[in-house]
Formats: C-alpha cells, structure tokens, sequence
C-alpha cells in the first residue's frame, strides 16, 4: 500500500469568520491556529500548507481570564543596547487590537517558511465589519 500524500490541485481552501466578542484569547488563538495549519482536515500533512483562511472580526473585544490583562506584556528589542519596548496588553488592545490577535495565533505556528506562509491566510478587524463577502465565508465550528 502506498503512502498517500495531496499534491498542489488536492488541495481546496475554505473561508471562515470568528467573531472573537467575549472568547478568551488563546483558546480563540488555538482554534485558528488548527484551521490554519490544515490539522482538522484528515489530509493533514505537516511539511504542506493544506490550511484554510480565517477572518476575525471584533478584535478590539477579545478578553483574557484572571489578572493577565493587567500583568501581560507585548516585548519588542530594536537590536541597540536598552532598546526594549514593552507594551500592556490593555494599551495595545486600544492601540492596535488586531496585533493582539496576530501575536497569539503566530506564537502558535511553525517558526519556518511554512509558518509565514500560514499566517497570510489569517486576516484581523478590529471591527464587527470585514471586506471578504465574495469568499462566501462560513462560521467556524466549535468542535475544531
């Protein structure tokens, strides 16, 4: 019996949306990542990018559980002595709240090309509205 392995024209990409409104931050981010990677499909192959798009809309209302949104940091080093950054998670939810997003489900890929690569079918609003009517996007479902 031979090895089964999809090619380039077996693979087909889906379009969901997830409206992240009160879901808890990394058990949102956990579930695109999956869709992201192609894990829930049964052709899954991890050396190929089987993956499926996700949009996620409602970025600015994600929220996280106990006392990390007053402990979390966001740390960036511009490469020169003393040039770290660090940024509360509350700030960068108001500043920027789709890069909260973003950093969660990137954090949770491959650090290689093909996780680069992944994290191009992830598009983030911060609002309830999104620009991808024509891909006819479905919801995610939960058991994914």
């Amino acid at each position: 019996m031979r090895t089964y392995s999809p090619s380039a024209k077996d693979i087909t990409r889906d379009w969901y949306v997830v409206d992240a409104e009160g879901q808890t931050l990394g058990r949102l981010a956990t579930r695109i990542a999956t869709v992201l990677r192609g894990k829930h499909k049964p052709t899954f192959t991890p050396h190929l990018d089987l993956g499926d798009h996700v949009i996620v809309v409602n970025a600015d209302k994600i929220v996280l559980t106990g006392g990390k949104p007053d402990q979390k940091l966001y740390h960036a080093h511009s490469g020169y002595p003393g040039g770290l950054r660090s940024v509360p998670f509350a700030s960068m939810l108001e500043k920027q709240p789709t890069r909260v997003v973003e950093n969660a489900v990137k954090g949770m890929l491959p650090k290689n090309k093909l996780g680069r690569s992944m994290v191009h079918k992830l598009k983030v609003y911060a609002g309830p509205d999104h620009p991808h009517a024509a891909q006819q996007p479905k919801p995610l479902p939960d058991h994914v």
